[in-house]
Protein backbone atom coordinates (compact mmCIF):
# COMPACT_ATOMS: atom_id res chain seq x y z
CA UNK A 1 0.00 0.00 0.00
CA UNK A 2 1.60 3.59 -1.18
CA UNK A 3 1.35 6.25 1.49
CA UNK A 4 -1.52 9.17 0.40
CA UNK A 5 0.26 12.07 -0.52
CA UNK A 6 0.86 14.43 2.22
CA UNK A 7 0.79 18.52 1.99
CA UNK A 8 1.19 21.02 5.05
CA UNK A 9 -0.26 23.76 3.98
CA UNK A 10 -0.70 27.58 5.86
CA UNK A 11 -2.85 30.36 4.84
CA UNK A 12 -3.42 33.59 7.13
CA UNK A 13 -6.68 35.07 6.28
CA UNK A 14 -10.00 34.74 4.17
CA UNK A 15 -8.21 35.74 0.78
CA UNK A 16 -5.91 32.83 1.39
CA UNK A 17 -8.15 30.37 2.74
CA UNK A 18 -10.36 30.89 -0.90
CA UNK A 19 -6.75 29.99 -2.74
CA UNK A 20 -6.20 27.33 -0.79
CA UNK A 21 -9.83 25.73 -0.84
CA UNK A 22 -9.53 26.01 -4.70
CA UNK A 23 -6.05 24.27 -4.77
CA UNK A 24 -7.40 21.46 -2.74
CA UNK A 25 -9.66 21.00 -4.98
CA UNK A 26 -7.45 21.01 -7.87
CA UNK A 27 -4.97 18.68 -6.14
CA UNK A 28 -7.84 15.96 -4.97
CA UNK A 29 -9.08 15.86 -8.85
CA UNK A 30 -6.11 14.21 -9.64
CA UNK A 31 -5.27 12.73 -5.81
CA UNK A 32 -8.73 11.97 -4.28
CA UNK A 33 -7.09 10.54 -0.88
CA UNK A 34 -4.40 13.16 -0.58
CA UNK A 35 -4.44 14.57 2.91
CA UNK A 36 -4.09 18.19 3.95
CA UNK A 37 -3.09 19.65 7.60
CA UNK A 38 -2.26 22.64 8.52
CA UNK A 39 -3.57 26.29 9.58
CA UNK A 40 -7.10 26.81 7.80
CA UNK A 41 -10.22 28.58 6.97
CA UNK A 42 -13.64 27.61 6.56
CA UNK A 43 -13.48 27.16 3.29
CA UNK A 44 -9.82 24.59 3.16
CA UNK A 45 -11.08 22.91 5.89
CA UNK A 46 -14.85 22.19 4.27
CA UNK A 47 -12.34 20.79 1.50
CA UNK A 48 -11.30 18.42 4.25
CA UNK A 49 -8.09 20.27 5.24
CA UNK A 50 -6.91 19.31 9.17
CA UNK A 51 -6.49 22.40 11.30
CA UNK A 52 -4.02 22.24 13.75
CA UNK A 53 -4.76 26.27 14.30
CA UNK A 54 -7.19 28.08 13.32
CA UNK A 55 -6.57 30.49 10.23
CA UNK A 56 -7.76 33.48 12.49
CA UNK A 57 -4.66 32.49 15.03
CA UNK A 58 -2.55 34.42 12.22
CA UNK A 59 -4.75 37.08 10.65
CA UNK A 60 -3.60 39.69 12.71
CA UNK A 61 -3.48 43.46 11.13
CA UNK A 62 -1.79 46.33 12.64
CA UNK A 63 1.83 46.96 14.10
CA UNK A 64 0.78 47.58 17.42
CA UNK A 65 -1.80 44.87 17.13
CA UNK A 66 0.95 42.59 15.86
CA UNK A 67 3.28 43.62 18.66
CA UNK A 68 0.75 42.09 21.31
CA UNK A 69 0.51 38.88 19.68
CA UNK A 70 4.21 38.27 19.15
CA UNK A 71 4.78 35.40 21.71
CA UNK A 72 1.60 33.53 20.49
CA UNK A 73 2.79 33.39 17.18
CA UNK A 74 5.76 32.68 17.96
CA UNK A 75 4.29 29.58 19.23
CA UNK A 76 2.62 28.82 16.48
CA UNK A 77 5.04 28.55 14.46
CA UNK A 78 7.47 26.35 16.94
CA UNK A 79 4.73 23.87 17.19
CA UNK A 80 4.60 23.75 13.62
CA UNK A 81 7.95 23.11 12.96
CA UNK A 82 7.96 20.71 15.31
CA UNK A 83 4.69 18.92 14.22
CA UNK A 84 5.91 18.62 10.37
CA UNK A 85 9.80 17.61 11.59
CA UNK A 86 8.06 14.64 13.09
CA UNK A 87 5.68 14.21 10.69
CA UNK A 88 6.87 15.51 7.19
CA UNK A 89 4.52 16.41 4.54
CA UNK A 90 5.60 15.19 0.90
CA UNK A 91 5.76 19.84 0.57
CA UNK A 92 4.52 22.44 2.25
CA UNK A 93 2.76 25.39 0.63
CA UNK A 94 2.54 28.77 2.31
CA UNK A 95 -0.31 31.30 0.94
CA UNK A 96 0.45 34.79 1.07
CA UNK A 97 1.06 35.70 4.70
CA UNK A 98 5.34 36.53 4.49
CA UNK A 99 6.16 37.87 7.52
CA UNK A 100 4.89 34.55 8.74
CA UNK A 101 4.95 31.75 6.39
CA UNK A 102 9.05 32.89 5.22
CA UNK A 103 9.79 32.09 8.67
CA UNK A 104 8.25 29.19 8.88
CA UNK A 105 9.11 27.68 5.39
CA UNK A 106 13.00 28.48 5.86
CA UNK A 107 12.70 26.25 8.89
CA UNK A 108 10.97 23.54 7.04
CA UNK A 109 13.42 23.43 4.08
CA UNK A 110 16.54 24.06 5.97
CA UNK A 111 14.87 20.24 7.56
CA UNK A 112 14.68 18.74 4.25
CA UNK A 113 11.23 19.90 3.34
CA UNK A 114 10.04 21.29 0.44
CA UNK A 115 8.14 24.58 0.27
CA UNK A 116 6.36 26.57 -2.18
CA UNK A 117 5.23 30.26 -1.34
CA UNK A 118 1.90 31.28 -3.08
CA UNK A 119 2.03 34.76 -3.91
CA UNK A 120 4.62 36.80 -4.36
CA UNK A 121 5.46 39.27 -1.91
CA UNK A 122 5.49 42.76 -3.32
CA UNK A 123 9.15 42.60 -3.50
CA UNK A 124 9.42 44.13 -7.39
CA UNK A 125 7.79 46.73 -5.83
CA UNK A 126 9.95 47.99 -2.70
CA UNK A 127 12.50 45.68 -0.28
CA UNK A 128 13.90 44.31 -3.26
CA UNK A 129 16.60 42.68 -1.58
CA UNK A 130 13.88 40.16 0.48
CA UNK A 131 14.22 38.05 -3.00
CA UNK A 132 17.18 36.32 -1.27
CA UNK A 133 15.20 35.67 1.86
CA UNK A 134 12.60 34.42 -0.45
CA UNK A 135 15.22 32.11 -2.28
CA UNK A 136 16.66 31.03 1.09
CA UNK A 137 13.20 29.92 2.20
CA UNK A 138 11.53 28.21 -1.32
CA UNK A 139 11.60 25.93 -3.53
CA UNK A 140 9.15 27.39 -5.69
CA UNK A 141 7.12 30.75 -5.67
CA UNK A 142 4.01 30.45 -7.90
CA UNK A 143 3.24 34.22 -8.84
CA UNK A 144 -0.50 35.71 -10.04
CA UNK A 145 1.16 38.02 -12.77
CA UNK A 146 3.43 37.43 -15.49
CA UNK A 147 6.05 40.61 -14.25
CA UNK A 148 6.08 38.86 -10.78
CA UNK A 149 7.89 35.70 -12.67
CA UNK A 150 9.97 38.16 -15.03
CA UNK A 151 11.31 39.82 -11.51
CA UNK A 152 12.34 36.04 -10.06
CA UNK A 153 14.04 34.71 -13.37
CA UNK A 154 16.26 38.18 -13.29
CA UNK A 155 17.80 36.75 -10.00
CA UNK A 156 17.70 33.01 -11.32
CA UNK A 157 15.10 31.94 -7.88
CA UNK A 158 12.52 29.50 -9.34
CA UNK A 159 9.30 31.08 -9.45
CA UNK A 160 5.86 30.01 -12.01
CA UNK A 161 3.07 32.28 -13.11
CA UNK A 162 0.02 30.66 -12.42
CA UNK A 163 -2.26 33.33 -13.84
CA UNK A 164 -4.80 34.97 -11.02
CA UNK A 165 -8.00 33.40 -9.26
CA UNK A 166 -9.90 37.01 -9.73
CA UNK A 167 -9.25 36.82 -13.80
CA UNK A 168 -10.58 33.28 -13.57
CA UNK A 169 -13.90 33.93 -11.24
CA UNK A 170 -14.69 37.14 -13.43
CA UNK A 171 -16.54 36.64 -17.60
CA UNK A 172 -14.75 38.60 -19.80
CA UNK A 173 -17.72 40.69 -20.64
CA UNK A 174 -20.17 41.32 -17.69
CA UNK A 175 -23.74 42.49 -17.60
CA UNK A 176 -24.14 46.00 -16.15
CA UNK A 177 -27.71 45.89 -16.48
CA UNK A 178 -28.02 43.20 -13.81
CA UNK A 179 -25.89 44.89 -12.23
CA UNK A 180 -28.01 47.65 -11.74
CA UNK A 181 -30.82 45.98 -11.02
CA UNK A 182 -29.47 44.04 -7.98
CA UNK A 183 -28.71 47.00 -6.70
CA UNK A 184 -31.88 48.90 -7.42
CA UNK A 185 -30.23 51.59 -9.19
CA UNK A 186 -31.88 53.62 -12.06
CA UNK A 187 -30.68 51.74 -15.45
CA UNK A 188 -30.99 54.80 -17.63
CA UNK A 189 -28.87 57.06 -16.07
CA UNK A 190 -24.66 57.32 -15.67
CA UNK A 191 -23.37 56.23 -12.63
CA UNK A 192 -19.74 56.77 -11.26
CA UNK A 193 -18.44 54.36 -9.31
CA UNK A 194 -16.99 56.17 -6.21
CA UNK A 195 -14.47 54.01 -3.80
CA UNK A 196 -12.93 55.81 -1.52
CA UNK A 197 -10.99 52.83 0.28
CA UNK A 198 -11.63 50.07 2.68
CA UNK A 199 -9.20 50.73 5.12
CA UNK A 200 -10.13 53.82 7.86
CA UNK A 201 -6.60 55.96 6.88
CA UNK A 202 -7.73 55.37 3.18
CA UNK A 203 -11.21 57.04 3.84
CA UNK A 204 -9.96 59.72 5.86
CA UNK A 205 -7.45 61.22 3.44
CA UNK A 206 -9.47 60.28 -0.01
CA UNK A 207 -13.15 60.89 1.32
CA UNK A 208 -13.27 64.49 1.22
CA UNK A 209 -11.20 65.04 -2.41
CA UNK A 210 -13.53 62.18 -4.00
CA UNK A 211 -16.61 64.08 -2.60
CA UNK A 212 -15.59 67.32 -4.03
CA UNK A 213 -14.61 65.85 -7.10
CA UNK A 214 -18.53 64.74 -7.79
CA UNK A 215 -19.85 67.42 -6.27
CA UNK A 216 -18.15 69.24 -9.59
CA UNK A 217 -18.93 66.79 -12.20
CA UNK A 218 -23.14 67.45 -10.50
CA UNK A 219 -22.55 70.96 -11.89
CA UNK A 220 -21.70 70.02 -15.15
CA UNK A 221 -23.19 66.51 -15.41
CA UNK A 222 -26.90 67.23 -13.32
CA UNK A 223 -28.08 64.01 -14.44
CA UNK A 224 -24.75 62.29 -12.98
CA UNK A 225 -25.45 59.76 -10.31
CA UNK A 226 -22.93 58.22 -7.76
CA UNK A 227 -22.83 55.09 -6.18
CA UNK A 228 -20.12 54.04 -3.22
CA UNK A 229 -19.45 50.65 -1.97
CA UNK A 230 -18.73 50.33 1.61
CA UNK A 231 -16.64 47.53 3.18
CA UNK A 232 -18.37 47.51 6.68
CA UNK A 233 -20.28 49.82 9.10
CA UNK A 234 -16.85 51.86 10.25
CA UNK A 235 -16.33 53.17 6.99
CA UNK A 236 -20.18 53.77 6.22
CA UNK A 237 -20.14 56.09 9.33
CA UNK A 238 -16.64 57.75 8.07
CA UNK A 239 -18.08 58.42 4.74
CA UNK A 240 -21.55 59.77 6.14
CA UNK A 241 -19.57 62.24 7.95
CA UNK A 242 -17.16 63.21 5.28
CA UNK A 243 -20.74 63.43 2.97
CA UNK A 244 -22.76 65.67 5.64
CA UNK A 245 -19.17 68.08 6.16
CA UNK A 246 -18.19 68.36 2.84
CA UNK A 247 -21.80 68.21 0.39
CA UNK A 248 -24.77 66.96 1.97
CA UNK A 249 -26.47 68.43 -0.81
CA UNK A 250 -25.70 65.65 -3.15
CA UNK A 251 -26.74 62.21 -3.41
CA UNK A 252 -25.03 59.35 -3.00
CA UNK A 253 -26.14 55.77 -3.28
CA UNK A 254 -24.79 53.96 -0.05
CA UNK A 255 -24.27 50.07 -1.00
CA UNK A 256 -23.02 47.77 1.52
CA UNK A 257 -21.72 44.95 -1.29
CA UNK A 258 -18.65 44.13 -2.83
CA UNK A 259 -16.56 46.66 -4.44
CA UNK A 260 -17.23 44.41 -7.99
CA UNK A 261 -20.99 44.58 -8.00
CA UNK A 262 -20.70 48.24 -7.60
CA UNK A 263 -18.05 48.92 -10.67
CA UNK A 264 -20.04 46.32 -12.93
CA UNK A 265 -22.83 48.53 -11.99
CA UNK A 266 -21.21 52.13 -13.22
CA UNK A 267 -20.23 53.82 -16.27
CA UNK A 268 -16.55 54.72 -14.81
CA UNK A 269 -14.78 54.27 -11.53
CA UNK A 270 -12.76 57.03 -9.44
CA UNK A 271 -11.00 54.76 -6.96
CA UNK A 272 -8.08 54.15 -4.20
CA UNK A 273 -5.32 52.59 -5.75
CA UNK A 274 -5.00 48.60 -4.68
CA UNK A 275 -6.10 45.52 -5.76
CA UNK A 276 -9.46 47.02 -6.68
CA UNK A 277 -7.74 48.66 -9.63
CA UNK A 278 -7.03 45.08 -11.01
CA UNK A 279 -10.83 44.27 -9.97
CA UNK A 280 -11.92 47.19 -12.00
CA UNK A 281 -9.74 46.24 -15.22
CA UNK A 282 -11.15 42.67 -15.12
CA UNK A 283 -15.13 43.97 -14.97
CA UNK A 284 -13.54 46.26 -18.15
CA UNK A 285 -14.85 50.02 -16.80
CA UNK A 286 -12.72 53.02 -17.30
CA UNK A 287 -11.02 53.90 -13.88
CA UNK A 288 -9.24 56.97 -12.77
CA UNK A 289 -6.63 55.93 -9.69
CA UNK A 290 -6.35 58.75 -6.40
CA UNK A 291 -4.68 58.05 -3.61
CA UNK A 292 -2.78 60.28 -0.39
CA UNK A 293 -1.21 59.23 2.30
CA UNK A 294 0.59 61.02 5.24
CA UNK A 295 3.06 63.59 4.27
CA UNK A 296 5.70 60.99 6.10
CA UNK A 297 4.49 58.00 4.62
CA UNK A 298 4.93 59.78 1.19
CA UNK A 299 8.48 60.61 1.93
CA UNK A 300 9.50 57.38 3.04
CA UNK A 301 7.25 55.23 -0.24
CA UNK A 302 8.83 57.58 -2.42
CA UNK A 303 12.35 56.42 -1.20
CA UNK A 304 11.34 52.57 -1.44
CA UNK A 305 9.29 52.03 -4.07
CA UNK A 306 11.41 50.81 -7.46
CA UNK A 307 7.79 50.54 -9.84
CA UNK A 308 7.28 53.71 -11.99
CA UNK A 309 3.34 53.37 -10.81
CA UNK A 310 1.26 52.27 -8.20
CA UNK A 311 -1.43 50.85 -9.55
CA UNK A 312 -1.46 46.92 -10.98
CA UNK A 313 -3.18 47.60 -14.41
CA UNK A 314 0.09 50.25 -15.40
CA UNK A 315 2.64 48.02 -13.44
CA UNK A 316 1.17 45.26 -15.84
CA UNK A 317 1.37 47.16 -19.24
CA UNK A 318 4.31 49.09 -18.55
CA UNK A 319 3.04 52.61 -19.23
CA UNK A 320 0.42 54.70 -17.88
CA UNK A 321 -3.16 52.85 -19.30
CA UNK A 322 -4.95 54.40 -16.34
CA UNK A 323 -4.55 58.31 -14.77
CA UNK A 324 -2.91 58.34 -11.35
CA UNK A 325 -3.22 61.41 -9.33
CA UNK A 326 -1.04 60.88 -6.47
CA UNK A 327 -0.37 62.84 -2.99
CA UNK A 328 -0.42 66.93 -4.12
CA UNK A 329 -1.85 65.75 -7.49
CA UNK A 330 -5.45 64.18 -6.09
CA UNK A 331 -7.09 67.15 -5.73
CA UNK A 332 -10.87 67.88 -7.09
CA UNK A 333 -9.77 69.75 -9.92
CA UNK A 334 -7.53 67.46 -11.31
CA UNK A 335 -9.85 64.52 -10.61
CA UNK A 336 -12.43 66.20 -11.83
CA UNK A 337 -10.97 66.76 -15.84
CA UNK A 338 -9.54 63.24 -15.61
CA UNK A 339 -13.44 61.53 -14.44
CA UNK A 340 -15.14 63.78 -16.64
CA UNK A 341 -13.12 62.34 -19.74
CA UNK A 342 -13.36 58.64 -19.07
CA UNK A 343 -17.27 59.31 -17.98
CA UNK A 344 -18.03 60.99 -21.52
CA UNK A 345 -14.88 59.92 -23.55
CA UNK A 346 -14.62 56.99 -26.03
CA UNK A 347 -12.45 54.05 -24.16
CA UNK A 348 -13.07 51.60 -26.68
CA UNK A 349 -9.65 51.21 -26.95
CA UNK A 350 -8.78 50.88 -23.43
CA UNK A 351 -11.69 47.99 -22.95
CA UNK A 352 -9.93 46.44 -25.94
CA UNK A 353 -6.29 46.44 -24.04
CA UNK A 354 -8.61 45.37 -20.62
CA UNK A 355 -9.73 42.63 -22.43
CA UNK A 356 -5.94 41.64 -23.27
CA UNK A 357 -4.81 41.40 -20.32
CA UNK A 358 -7.68 39.90 -18.79
CA UNK A 359 -6.85 36.86 -21.35
CA UNK A 360 -3.25 36.93 -20.42
CA UNK A 361 -3.73 35.85 -16.58
CA UNK A 362 -7.10 33.82 -17.28
CA UNK A 363 -5.01 30.54 -16.59
CA UNK A 364 -7.19 28.39 -14.60
CA UNK A 365 -4.90 29.29 -11.44
CA UNK A 366 -5.70 26.48 -8.96
CA UNK A 367 -5.32 23.67 -11.85
CA UNK A 368 -2.43 26.17 -12.21
CA UNK A 369 -0.57 26.16 -9.05
CA UNK A 370 -1.62 22.26 -8.05
CA UNK A 371 0.28 21.34 -11.44
CA UNK A 372 3.26 23.28 -10.13
CA UNK A 373 3.16 22.20 -6.74
CA UNK A 374 2.05 18.16 -7.72
CA UNK A 375 5.27 18.70 -10.64
CA UNK A 376 7.98 20.23 -7.68
CA UNK A 377 7.37 16.90 -5.81
CA UNK A 378 7.41 14.45 -9.29
CA UNK A 379 3.56 13.63 -8.75
CA UNK A 380 2.05 15.93 -11.76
Amino acid sequence: MTKPLRIAIVAGEISGDILGAGFIQAVKAQYPDAEFVGVAGPRMQAQGCEALFDMEELAVMGIVEVLGRLPRLFKVKAELVKYFSDNPPDVFVGIDAPDFNLRLEKDLKDRGIKTVHYVSPSVWAWRQKRIFKIEAATNLVLAFLPFEKAFYDKFNVPCQFVGHTMADAIPLQTDQIAARELLGLDPTKRWLAVLPGSRGSEMAMLAEPFIETCKKLKVKHPELGFVVALVNEKRRAQFEQAWQATAPELDFELVDDTARNVMIAADAVLLASGTVALECMLVKRPMVVGYKVKPLTAWIAKRMLKTKYVSLPNIMADRELVTELLQDDCTPDKLFYEVDKILYGDTTALMAQFEHMHKTIRCNADQQAAQAVLALIDKA
